[in-house]
Parts: structure tokens; sequence; C-alpha cells
């Protein structure tokens, strides 16, 4: 399952902001990245949500410390993050949906980190 990682820095949250590539994996082994790692774990549920507004074609995201899983409008959470970050998310938001895959943020505000993945819709 390919998948493609981002980091973004959100406005409200104050996270810290890099960028990276995560590598190929499929959602059966371990990753060296602990939120790519994350995001499988929850990969059927996130799914599951995602389906249920799919013609909205939404941002999911999925808050680790509240371990809920939530979607968004495209442009609503977009707007949220910072300049740099927006551009960073609609490249990868226009690539993933290209590409039939849904675009999951991994929240930690513990760690200060918001992590973006491009993982296959089904």
């Amino acid at each position: 399952m390919p998948t493609s990682k981002r980091r973004h820095t959100a406005k409200p949250r104050n996270l810290r902001s890099d960028t990276a590539t995560a590598p190929t994996a499929s959602g059966s082994e371990f990753t060296g990245d602990p939120y790519l790692n994350l995001a499988y774990e929850q990969l059927h549920h996130i799914r599951r949500w995602y389906q249920l507004f799919a013609d909205k074609q939404p941002v999911m995201l999925y808050d680790l410390q509240e371990q809920k899983i939530y979607a968004y409008p495209y442009r609503e959470f977009k707007a949220d993050l910072s300049e740099r970050s927006q551009v960073i998310l609609e490249e990868q938001y226009q690539r993933a949906i290209a590409n039939d895959q849904l675009v999951v943020f991994v929240r930690d505000n513990e760690q200060r980190r918001l992590v973006s993945y491009s993982l296959d819709i089904e």
C-alpha cells in the first residue's frame, strides 16, 4: 500500500512543522514510523468514516490522545493550517484524490506533532 507523509503546522495548536517522506509499507507490516503504525492500526475505522462522507472527499484526522477519528471538509481544514502547510496539503490532497487515496492526519498533542499520510481508500 503506497503512502506518503507530510508534517504540518496547525495554527490553533501551534504544532511543530516538518516535511518527510514515509516508507512504503502494507498495512500488515511494521514501519519505522510510529505515527504511520498508528494510522494503520486505525485504518479500518478511518476508511469507514471516510466512506460516510466520500462524496465530499474529506481530510481525515486521528487524534491520538482523544482516540477519535474526525472527517473534515478539505477547505475548512486547510484554512486552519499555516501558509506553508496549506501549500503542502494542497499538493498532497490533489495527488491523493488522483490516486484513489485519502489524506489522514495523526495528531499527537503531547509531542506537539501533526503528521499527514496519503493512504489507499480501499
